[in-house]
């Protein structure tokens, strides 16, 4: 499984392909220098229970970390994640 990243402007979105094929996606968005707002996370369902959106949620936390970034999760799925997690918490802003 890979995660590619786009971004254009303040949107951005994160890709999860399984060997070519895409099975999920998280968008986001900038609100700030240093504040992302994740807006949605869809996995396919045929790809469904695989953990594949819990890997989209830790693979933004990682980016905001390294980024110096907090994170806003306005997704329901995200922020259910979040709250389960507590070595993601820290960078909740």
């Amino acid at each position: 499984m890979k995660i590619i990243q786009s971004e254009k402007n303040t949107a951005g979105k994160f890709t999860t392909f399984i060997n070519e094929t895409e099975v999920g996606h998280m968008t986001y968005s900038w609100s700030g220098p240093q504040k992302l707002t994740i807006l949605h996370t869809e996995v396919h369902s045929e790809f469904g229970g695989q953990g594949i959106g819990k890997k989209l949620v830790l693979h933004i936390a990682e980016f905001a970390r390294n980024n110096k970034s907090k994170i806003k999760p306005m997704c329901t799925y995200a922020k259910a994640v979040f709250d389960k997690t507590p070595e993601i918490q820290d960078v909740l802003g």
